[in-house]
């Protein structure tokens, strides 16, 4: 394959290494420059000589200021590169970009499940929330066995999943921030794909009691019937197994308890069925993980392009990641539908900064060995190739961590970088599906949502062919655009969603457990 390289924008003095197993010393590029070193696929070259302290400028921006002298045609990783100070939050431009206006999109459906509450699931799973982790080991036990014994009684039933997390107890249950982890877990027990049914395992002794985590009047109630029935009003109708109830006489009782339980709730869900819906109730979280500099050239860039989609067909759409979007938070603030939504997403920022000041830690911390490796050298170049992701419509919502999405468009979801508390808190703003970027590779997959994988590089998809289900990386070989790459990722969540493909994470049964963001001192 003849070297290929690119190059993000005029203004850059860098390019990156296209080809599989990069490019070896000597090489000469079709412009005439000739490679001083051997330079891996994914990593810098300098286009011209840049002199000690000048900028190193991908993305038009400098990423970073040279150490000593780079001659053209060498290798620029991080050992080379000073780190450029994090932008401060004061003196930002506050809603000034204006994006040119796109047109609806119209006629695109899918088939979910509408829920009372007006939400849609992509999926109609039982979902058994714990309050504490102590009930964790009781729970999976019963879990297996419903699924071997009852589910395939249920045919319309997806799935039976344990919410199962490390909170409950031993915490400051009424620290300030222990609101988070708590309304986290509250909104994930009412995402979309759980069908208003809810039901806990709780042991009994916990801080977290089932009523603080659940209190009346915070869920719907999928047919009122169901709870007349029984003589309870909605608001009494949690519906909770407590281990240490007097009523449980050894182990299997537990678990006896739990299964009768879940067959109520598994017989109201199977009687539910899928209906065409437009694309606008779709709640799309995105992400990136593993990953590497083709983030920012091929996958991100087209999930971007499918953001702008998601946006004109009235869906909602929410990108996270605080400390990968830290180093561009001028271009948020600008893009703010509003002054006070610039001013919520500075709120956030600062709140994290303060997070991570009272740690010990700071914004470099963010970058791992894998991203190095495949060519990243510090937050500052991973920030600029994380953003695009939100494609270039408005930003008109912002959330604070735990919170439960209430508005279309496009939203931030302020959110630890770390791909598992990225992905619990995108579940518990409401998401019903995920899409995953990843350049170095990662089986991540969510239980509660299916998780669509793109690969940045062409590699990454042949060598994990079962694990990735679109490859971005066609968009850095010239033979797709990031423009039919965006489509093709569109019709693909149709599909997805409507339940008439799965995703390969679904396939094999891949899921990670979730992780609370619990910010609040452990006693």
């Amino acid at each position: 394959m003849r070297p290929l390289t690119i190059r993000m924008t005029d203004r850059d003095n860098v390019a990156i290494v296209a080809n599989d197993g990069g490019l070896a010393a000597g090489t000469v590029l079709p412009g005439g420059l000739r490679l001083v070193d051997r330079v891996p696929q994914g990593h810098k070259l300098a286009l011209v000589d840049i002199s000690a302290e000048a900028p190193v400028l991908r993305y038009g921006i400098a990423i970073g200021h040279a150490l000593k002298d780079i001659a053209a045609g060498s290798w620029v990783h991080e050992r080379l590169l000073r780190m450029p100070q994090a932008r401060g939050l004061e003196g930002l431009p506050i809603a000034t970009s204006r994006a040119a206006d796109l047109p609806p999109l119209e006629g695109h459906t899918f088939e979910g499940y509408r829920n009372a509450d007006g939400s849609v699931g992509t999926r109609n799973i039982l979902a058994i929330t714990q309050t504490v982790q102590c009930v964790a080991g009781v729970t999976d036990f019963a879990v297996q066995r419903i699924k071997a014994e009852l589910l395939p009684r249920f045919p319309n039933v997806d799935d039976v999943v344990a919410l199962e997390h490390g909170y409950g107890c031993g915490v400051a249950i009424d620290a300030p921030d222990a609101v988070v982890p708590i309304r986290t877990l509250r909104n994930i027990s009412l995402n979309p794909n759980f069908g208003g049914e809810v039901m806990a395992v709780s042991l009994g002794c916990e801080k977290l009691q089932p009523e603080r985590l659940l209190p009346p009047g915070s869920f719907a109630i999928v047919d009122e019937r169901n709870v007349a029935d029984v003589g309870k009003s909605a608001d009494e109708a949690l519906d909770v197994v407590c281990l240490q109830d007097d009523a449980h006489v050894g182990f299997m009782s537990m678990v006896e308890s739990i299964m009768r339980q879940a067959e109520e709730h598994l017989e109201r869900l199977n009687a539910r069925r899928r209906e065409t819906v437009p694309a606008s109730e779709l709640v799309v979280g995105v992400q990136c993980g593993g990953s590497d500099a083709f983030s920012g050239v091929t996958a991100n860039p087209a999930v971007g392009f499918c953001t702008d989609l998601l946006v004109r067909a009235g869906a909602s759409v929410m990108f996270s990641e605080v400390t990968e979007v830290r180093d561009g938070i001028d271009q948020l603030t600008a893009r703010a539908a509003t002054p006070e939504v610039a001013e919520a997403m500075i709120r956030e920022m600062a709140w994290y900064d303060a997070y991570l000041q009272r740690g010990g830690a700071d914004r470099s911390a963010n970058t791992t060995p894998g991203n190095k490796k495949g060519g990243l050298s510090n937050i500052v170049e991973k920030a600029m190739g994380s953003i695009v992701k939100s494609g270039t419509a408005p930003i008109s919502n912002v959330l604070a961590p735990g919170e439960k999405l209430k508005a279309k468009g496009l939203t931030y979801a302020a959110t630890p970088a770390s791909d598992f508390i990225c992905g619990t808190l995108q579940l518990a703003a409401g998401m019903n599906l995920h899409v995953f970027t990843t350049g170095r590779g990662t089986p991540y997959g969510l239980a509660a949502v299916p998780v669509i994988k793109v690969a940045t590089r062409s590699d990454l998809a042949k060598r994990w062919h079962d694990l990735m289900d679109l490859n971005a990386g066609t968009i850095a070989d010239g033979s797709a655009t990031i423009e039919e790459v965006g489509w093709g990722l569109f019709r693909l969540m149709l599909e997805v969603a409507s339940g008439r493909r799965k995703t390969w994470a679904e396939h094999w049964k891949l899921h990670n457990a979730l992780v609370l963001f619990n910010p609040a001192p452990v006693t």
